[in-house]
């Protein structure tokens, strides 16, 4: 059974990213609170790692996992960013917002191959944020669900899963209502003052609002599909 780690009192936060930190380093995959929903983390560069999310999800080998980064400026080491706007990304993120760009070659090519693009987060959570920040490292980051099956906003919601996982590291019920469970929106950047929305999620309009400020136009409809169903198919 997988140790139950709270990180929602001050007092505790230290030990338990040091204790996260351990298991990440080991090549384990533990859960944890993002802006969202609760998550399954794994280090990004540790193939054997990435296998073990997909076996313990029973995820699908051909969906994409997103990376988790600590701030914007270490986008740029994974996702190639270099013909945004100045100013984009730091009104974006952090936020419920994932970031699909041209991958770099710094990235893990285990992690999605056959892929050319990754989506990058940065989750407004301080234990996320300083978990990343503390390995040097990208997380892999996906939904603490099993495959199919709903988001989930509390730990008790994934207890199948937790045999599976070093750790489960919790703040409690995340959100106050169901709309957490849209999860962040994901949104592509790989064309240059283009956007196209992959998924919804819970923060659309806010998302639509920033690019189309700085005069990002969407995509045609068809592109849009083509992209989802590798994603999301």
């Amino acid at each position: 059974m997988s140790s139950l780690i709270s990180v929602a009192e001050f007092k505790w936060f230290p030990a338990a990213l040091e204790i996260a930190a351990r298991f990440i380093s080991e090549g384990k995959v533990i859960a944890l609170p993002t802006d969202t929903v609760y998550g399954l983390a794994a280090a990004a560069q540790n193939t054997q790692a990435i296998r073990q999310v997909y076996k313990i999800k029973g995820r699908d080998q051909k969906k994409p996992l997103a990376i988790c980064v600590d701030s914007v400026k270490s986008v740029s080491c994974w996702g190639k960013a270099n013909n945004l706007p100045s100013g984009l990304l730091d009104a974006l993120l952090p936020g419920p917002v994932t970031i699909v760009l041209e991958r770099t070659s710094s990235l893990n090519p285990e992690l999605n191959p056959g892929i050319d693009k990754v989506g990058i987060r940065i989750p407004d959570s301080e234990f996320v944020l300083q978990l990343c920040r503390r390995l040097g490292t990208p997380l892999a980051l996906t939904s603490a669900n099993a495959s199919n099956k709903p988001s989930c906003l509390d730990p008790e919601e994934f207890r199948s899963l937790w045999p599976h996982l070093a750790g489960v590291f919790h703040s409690g019920r995340i959100g106050d209502s169901a709309s957490f469970r849209a999860g962040s929106t994901v949104v592509d950047l790989s064309v240059p003052w283009k956007y196209h929305i992959l998924r919804p999620g819970s923060a659309l309009a806010s998302t639509k609002a920033v690019l189309e400020h700085f005069a990002f136009v969407e995509h045609d409809e068809y592109f849009t599909l083509k992209l989802q169903e590798t994603y999301f198919g």
